[in-house]
């Protein structure tokens, strides 16, 4: 059986997206056999992978949609796949909760503002739910979009709140808001892929935590 790494949030906006196409790219170019599952109405993975495929020089990345109650898609596609990526909807949904009742690994990305910090009590009872049926079930809590500005000190002091969940690991990788995201995931391509080595390295730290450290 491969591993489910499923990312959800309880708020949209966070890149939560993004850092799933680059989760697959990432695993991807480790040599590892992926399929990236876009369980998100508004189907941004999806049509990601499909831009991707449509480019002769890049390397295909598996791609399904899926929706509802998702739990045996993702076990299913564990048996032929080392890794599932799985991509829900920023918000609270059927298939966040029976996604995570199957799921290795939930990464919960957030940008570290008020708004997005506001929905963490509500998404670790979610969490704890989904753990009571799947003890394996671990929680990564990443700080994304980051403002690249050293001045400006939101990402530290969110830092602080998010420790205050115990039941989550809190990722001390920090994603920043960079242009080059946007631009690669416009392409079809991943930021390992591209040429800002900020982003590559950020990703690849990130990565080494979850699925090394």
């Amino acid at each position: 059986m491969g591993k489910i790494i499923l990312l959800g949030s309880q708020k949209g906006g966070c890149g939560k997206s993004t850092l799933a196409v680059n989760v697959a790219g990432w695993l991807v170019h480790q040599g590892y056999n992926v399929i990236l599952v876009d369980a998100d109405p508004q189907g941004s993975a999806f049509r990601w992978a499909q831009d991707r495929q449509e480019k002769e020089k890049l390397q295909h990345i598996p791609h399904v949609q899926a929706s509802g109650n998702i739990n045996q898609t993702l076990k299913d596609l564990s048996v032929h796949y080392a890794y599932v990526v799985a991509d829900t909807a920023g918000r609270d949904s059927r298939e966040l909760r029976t996604g995570m009742v199957i799921t290795d690994v939930l990464l919960s990305p957030s940008r570290p503002s008020q708004y997005d910090l506001d929905t963490l009590p509500h998404l670790t009872e979610v969490f704890l739910q989904a753990q009571d049926i799947n003890p394996k079930l671990k929680g990564y809590l990443v700080l994304n979009m980051c403002p690249t500005n050293p001045v400006i000190k939101e990402a530290d002091d969110a830092k602080e709140y998010l420790s205050e969940f115990h039941e989550f690991k809190v990722a001390t990788s920090l994603v920043y808001d960079r242009k080059a995201f946007r631009d690669c995931v416009a392409e079809g391509k991943i930021v390992f892929e591209w040429k800002d080595a900020k982003a590559k390295a950020e990703i690849n730290a990130l990565m080494e935590e979850v699925f090394h450290g």
